[in-house]
């Protein structure tokens, strides 16, 4: 399916390189680019809820949507200067509070854009709106490292190991692959017998869609299947990878750890996940 619909996280500070994928990735596949404007309402405990002044809430309610109306303005300044189709919206939500305002507005696009976790300039619940927008939304979500780095998509890598979600992230990848001089399909090695070569059943997939893939497969190092894949990103100057997300269920991955959230940790190029 073509990409004809992309919505964005915008962020609500720093320099805006979330936008600027979205944007740049909407240029380059004629898709309407929405920017989610997100104004984060706070919360105030009952024990201290008394002595408050009694505008307290309007106020800092006021505060949150003037910055998502700012962050909106930016957004849409960048889109006319990029002469891309676009449109901002607003969502409110209470900060620690369920993260359906924002889920309902990506069920109905092609993809969703949103900024990995910035230490230096940490956004409200950054990684719990990646998490819910990934097993709710029902569409795949592209994170863009907070470093920034464009979308050069040149080199464009698949991390396959046959599961249902990485199934899910190729289909997603497709429009993108197709852009991509590269695309390689990496499998770390599992040390399980298969029939035929590893790989065999992806590239020919893949060929049927008029790409010409390299399969490598990679040994599965001591310290884990992100880490071949960071090391690999590193080494061969991947512009974007593809994979499935979270192949457990979050609370799994957190207890025991997983691929997902250490990729979402320490990523260094766009990702596209699905789940």
């Amino acid at each position: 399916m073509a990409i004809k619909d992309i919505l964005t996280v915008i962020d609500l500070a720093g320099k805006q390189r979330t936008a600027q994928a979205a944007l740049e990735l909407a240029q380059r596949t004629g898709a309407h680019a929405t920017g989610l404007a997100v104004a984060f309402e706070p919360v105030v405990p009952g024990f201290i809820a008394a002595p408050m002044p009694p505008d307290y809430i309007e106020v800092a309610r006021t505060q949150a949507l003037k910055a998502a109306n700012d962050a909106g303005a930016a957004f849409n300044e960048m889109a006319r200067k990029a002469g891309v189709s676009a449109e901002v919206r607003t969502a409110e939500m209470i900060t620690g509070g369920a993260s359906d305002p924002v889920v309902s507005h990506c069920r109905l696009t092609d993809l969703v854009v949103i900024g990995q976790e910035n230490p230096d300039e940490p956004e409200p619940m950054r990684e719990m709106l990646i998490e819910s927008i990934l097993f709710e939304a029902g569409v795949p979500v592209m994170v863009v490292p907070y470093i920034g780095g464009g979308l050069p998509m040149k080199n464009v890598l698949v991390a396959w190991d046959g599961s249902p979600t990485a199934s899910r992230a190729v289909h997603a990848a497709l429009p993108l692959l197709q852009m991509a001089e590269k695309v390689t399909v990496m499998i770390v090695e599992t040390g399980r017998r298969s029939a035929g070569e590893p790989g065999t059943d992806i590239a020919t997939y893949l060929a049927r869609h008029g790409l010409d893939v390299t399969i490598d497969v990679v040994p599965r190092p001591q310290t884990g299947v992100a880490d071949a894949i960071l090391n690999y990103v590193s080494d061969k100057g991947i512009d974007m990878i593809a994979m499935g997300g979270y192949g457990h269920s979050r609370m799994r991955e957190f207890l025991f750890g997983g691929a997902t959230r250490d990729i979402l940790a320490s990523m260094t190029v766009p990702v596209l996940m699905a789940h």
